[in-house]
């Protein structure tokens, strides 16, 4: 499978080494030559570009992969599927459900199909987590509760992450859109939206916190919290089931390694039987991600996640900015 990468940043980076076997590189592209040039020999394969209209035109290309900054990423996956190329965007895909409705009716059109790229989906304690969940083993759902946070860098508030015009917004449409994401997994779609996003540390315009309570039809409730004034970066995700409890811990790296703890009520209730999983080898998220778009690809399958979750991450996000 031929593929090009537009964006050739860390993202990038991660993309190019977790290629699946027997994928070539055809096109390396971003706005800094030299970032797409180094690619270019770190592949071993292919050519740089600047221009990502020459690297979705170009014909031997079958795939795109886009990761730039968030108001760049639907214009390129859109240009990309006007072409008929399959497309893996990185999330949040686009900055508004409006811009992935059309990304979405262009694909429909030429038959192009669009992953986004959910990586923590395929973490390993998430893995495990889903194996456990789909077995039954929780019981009925109650409800989820979920942070992420991490504590920012000296002039964080003058990165494209400050600026609404090129990201869309703040840390909810950062981080949250992964917490929004993964809770849907577990509780289905969001029909109450409620809570709220705010600047409290940084001196930028757009929010630093973001606090949720998200509840589906059957009122099971995702109470969730993404924050960029953490200081120490954390990533918790707890699930609630009557008769069990997931908690997921870590991401690896500064997060701190990654575990799930599986507490699984007795009949007599006390002190669960506790079962930890612990992942030190960091994860594969990238690979495997791409790896199952390959799949799609040669199954002709619609990708989960693909615009469908997207579009309901990005609803929750408009609806907490509207507030």
């Amino acid at each position: 499978m031929n593929y090009a990468i537009i964006g050739c940043g860390l993202i990038g980076k991660k993309r190019v080494t977790g290629m699946p076997a027997g994928a070539k590189l055809v096109v390396t592209c971003d706005t800094n030559l030299a970032r797409a040039e180094e690619l270019v020999k770190l592949a071993k394969a292919g050519r740089s570009c600047a221009d990502f209209n020459d690297a979705v035109a170009d014909p031997q290309v079958e795939v795109v992969f886009v990761a730039t900054l968030n108001s760049t990423l639907q214009p390129i996956a859109l240009a990309a599927v006007k072409q008929g190329k399959h497309v893996l965007v990185e999330k949040p895909a686009g900055i508004s459900v409006a811009e992935l409705d059309e990304l979405e009716a262009a694909a429909k059109k030429t038959g192009a199909l669009v992953r986004v790229g959910y990586n923590h989906r395929y973490h390993p304690a998430c893995l495990k987590a889903l194996e456990i969940f789909r077995s039954g083993a929780l019981g009925s759902m109650m409800f989820v509760r979920g942070r992420y946070g991490q504590g920012g860098r000296l002039g964080y508030e003058k990165e494209w992450r400050a600026d609404p015009k090129l990201s869309g917004g703040g840390e909810l449409i950062d981080q949250g859109v992964h917490l929004i994401d993964l809770a849907g997994i577990f509780l289905g779609e969001f029909t109450t939206v409620e809570g709220h996003a705010t600047t409290y540390f940084w001196k930028m315009s757009v929010d630093d916190n973001a606090f949720l309570s998200l509840r589906n039809a059957a009122g099971n409730t995702a109470w969730l919290h993404v924050s960029c004034s953490e200081w120490k970066n954390l990533f918790s995700l707890e699930i609630y089931g009557r008769d069990a409890k997931l908690h997921w811990e870590g991401l690896g790296g500064s997060y701190g390694i990654e575990r799930l703890t599986y507490y699984q009520m007795l009949p007599q209730m006390g002190p669960p039987e506790t079962t930890i999983y612990e992942f030190p080898r960091g994860d594969e998220s990238w690979k495997i991600e791409m790896a199952e778009f390959f799949e799609d690809i040669k199954l002709k399958r619609c990708p989960v996640p693909g615009l469908k979750e997207a579009k309901a991450a990005l609803a929750v996000v408009e609806k907490i900015y509207q507030k």
